[in-house]
């Protein structure tokens, strides 16, 4: 990395010659009105409509990247740039590269990663015709909103295409993603990370092709929301299970005795089933999700923040064995109350409903508690020490302390 060059600007190519090369000079413009020492750096996905020699011929870097993708472009030409601080942009003139002051200010002042926001929610501009209603007032918004409840992140837009960051908090952020969830990655990373994160307000405008863009918004969409899911383990499992126990809990209660109604509506020994089904379905839920919190730790995918760790710092495996076994045990006293009643009726037949009331609660907690149990076991096994990685929780509690 040469100390001469402070900034590159990085535009993915992939036959944009309708509309490069009035990027590339507004990039230019851009890094004399900041008054920053840069470089246009065009990575381009193997074009074949001339965008080339466009760039070559205005003063811009080619890096040829060969692996195809959205991510993997942007990736080559991170790896190319000689830029302390880096930038990237669309090459299709949504994006004003002749008005990038407010990233380089921002950046000189130590932030490490400075999104664009097109959103009006946070100073944003769109002009008109520059995003699909249903990405302006559904997908976007929608998918930010969520990126913040998850992730904790002050972001309005996650998912602008105009972002600046430091070199070092690039290779902090060890990207994984080659697609289009790379945009979302990055912001998930950058917090995971916990590295200084800002926005400015930016405007979108309508692009300059005459060709669809290579966007789809819904299976786009749904790629994003998938990858923000499997990084958040508590919105995937954690709350839906609890949520699930819950409910199933509070169904079980009301048909333990007798059934009862809502109006017209009664609900007996089948809501207890499936209240029950509920109450398995969450502690499973829930399961995974500790499964998943500490793998993903130990593999440095996510950081232990001090709720979990002071969670596991509490719980071992005896402790859940502990619990496990007295639910299990509570759920066989009541099998065997079962067997007695039936006894009592010298095992003949009994009521249908008041059987069912018995034998539904047994079987749940008899299932609850070999989960727990189980459950235990597999968190002590993920949590024991692998190569040079160490489980929170586990200095000097023992293997069994996940």
């Amino acid at each position: 990395m040469s100390d001469e060059i402070e900034l590159t600007i990085v535009m993915p190519c992939l036959n944009e010659a309708e509309t490069l090369a009035r990027c590339i000079e507004k990039a230019h413009a851009g890094l004399a009105k900041a008054g920053v020492k840069g470089e246009v750096l065009i990575a381009d996905n193997g074009s074949t409509d001339g965008s080339i020699e466009i760039a070559e011929r205005l003063g811009a870097r080619v890096e040829h990247v060969k692996a195809k993708g959205y991510g993997n472009a942007l990736r080559g030409g991170f790896a190319a740039a000689r830029g302390k601080w880096l930038m990237m942009g669309d090459s299709d003139d949504s994006y004003d590269f002749s008005n990038i002051s407010g990233f380089v200010t921002k950046l000189r002042e130590g932030y490490e990663l400075v999104m664009g926001c097109r959103l009006p929610s946070g100073g944003g501009t769109i002009a008109p015709g520059a995003m699909p209603w249903k990405n302006r007032w559904l997908g976007n918004p929608t998918l930010s909103f969520l990126g913040r409840l998850f992730f904790k992140t002050p972001i309005h837009d996650f998912h602008c295409g105009m972002r600046a960051f430091s070199a070092a908090a690039w290779r902090k952020m060890d990207m994984k993603t080659t697609g289009m969830e790379f945009a979302s990655e990055m912001v998930m990373k950058a917090t995971i990370k916990g590295l200084r994160i800002t926005e400015v307000p930016i405007t979108l405008y309508k692009d300059g092709r005459n060709r669809p863009p290579h966007l789809k918004p819904w299976r786009d969409g749904w790629r994003h929301l998938r990858f923000m899911l499997i990084y958040s383990p508590k919105w995937l499992f954690l709350v839906p299970g609890i949520v699930l126990f819950l409910l199933g809990g509070l169904g079980m209660a009301l048909t333990s005795f007798h059934a009862f109604g809502v109006g017209s509506v009664q609900f007996d020994v089948g809501t207890m089933l499936g209240a029950g089904l509920w109450m398995v379905l969450g502690v499973q839920l829930v399961s995974l999700a500790f499964f998943t919190k500490v793998f993903a730790v130990g593999e440095g995918l996510l950081n232990a923040d001090q709720d979990f760790t002071n969670l596991f710092r509490r719980f071992n495996l005896e402790r859940g064995l502990i619990v496990g076994l007295l639910t299990l045990l509570t759920g066989l006293a009541l099998f065997l109350r079962a067997l007695l009643v039936w006894k009592q009726a010298h095992f003949g037949v009994l009521d249908y409903a008041d059987n069912l009331r018995r034998l539904i609660p047994a079987a749940t907690l008899c299932t609850i508690g070999l989960q727990v149990m189980s459950a235990s076991f597999y968190l002590s096994v993920l949590g024991l020490k692998t190569g040079n990685r160490t489980p929170p929780g586990s200095e000097g509690a023992g293997a069994s302390r996940v």
